[in-house]
């Protein structure tokens, strides 16, 4: 598959995933510095690992969400929270998630997650 089918089928999945909104307002902060980059993710990450056939994307979510949690990374994370839902992950499966990290990850990755997911929840229902 050539890059720009790549790209395409990245942008797919990641419209998908991430939803349109955010996707948009990505790609409307498109700089000099951060084109490339953003090129890169769309094809590599959306376009030949979230496509791969191997996993559900349910189970990506979770699997990244784990990482994203032992990683510390705070804004990745409350993104893949949220947009877990879109690819049918439950609250009830986060809350396990999180616990679980709490073993493996540390009991403050797991604190500030609980807070995160809170958060993230709180607004998603404030938009409802």
């Amino acid at each position: 598959m050539k890059d720009e089918e790549h790209y395409q089928q990245g942008m797919d999945v990641r419209r998908a995933v991430l939803g349109d909104s955010h996707v948009d307002r990505t790609l409307s902060q498109l700089t000099p510095l951060n084109e490339e980059f953003q090129n890169f993710i769309t094809r590599y990450a959306w376009g030949e690992i979230w496509t791969r056939p191997g996993l559900e994307r349910h189970t990506r979510s979770m699997i990244t969400i784990a990482m994203l949690i032992a990683l510390n990374r705070e804004a990745e994370l409350k993104m893949h929270l949220r947009a877990a839902f879109n690819n049918g992950v439950t609250r009830d499966e986060l809350k396990e998630l999180i616990m679980h990290s709490a073993l493996y990850c540390g009991l403050p990755a797991a604190n500030a997650t609980m807070h995160l997911a809170q958060q993230v929840f709180d607004e998603m229902d404030a938009q409802n």
